[in-house]
């Protein structure tokens, strides 16, 4: 094998490999493996972020459900409650969270909590509109 096919080996291993760490990215990985407050919240950072992402595929598809629907039966208030209720949780998730943080602030653990918050509601929410497609 060439040095050439070997990078390309290396970096597809790595590409692999660095996929199955980001699936198992939880808040309890970032605690246990990260050595300080910093780590621990770019951490928490990151999988915010997917959570974020991840909530918002839903967001989309239920909006998609009803926009159907409303299309089909000519009434569009269960999707303008469901746009509402998504505002609400937004709106809720911040505040929920926020007041963690400032329970805690200026202690350097303040952000984290915030993250943990966030995560956790947000997953809750995932659940939540998965389990209306079943």
């Amino acid at each position: 094998m060439n040095n050439k096919n070997l990078s390309k080996c290396i970096l597809a291993s790595f590409l692999l490999f660095s996929s199955a760490v980001m699936a198992k990215n939880t808040v309890e990985v970032c605690e246990t493996t990260m050595d300080t407050t910093a780590e621990v919240s770019r951490c928490l950072d990151g999988i915010k972020e997917k959570k974020d992402r991840e909530l918002q595929t839903w967001v989309n598809n239920q909006v998609f459900i009803l926009e159907e629907s409303a299309a089909n039966n000519g009434r569009r208030t269960s999707l303008d409650m469901f746009k509402r209720s998504q505002r609400n949780f937004i709106s809720y998730r911040e505040n929920n969270c926020r007041w963690q943080y400032l329970l805690i602030a200026p202690n350097a653990g303040a952000p984290v909590a915030y993250k943990k918050c966030y995560i956790t509601l947000t997953q809750y929410r995932i659940e939540e509109l998965t389990n209306l497609d079943k």
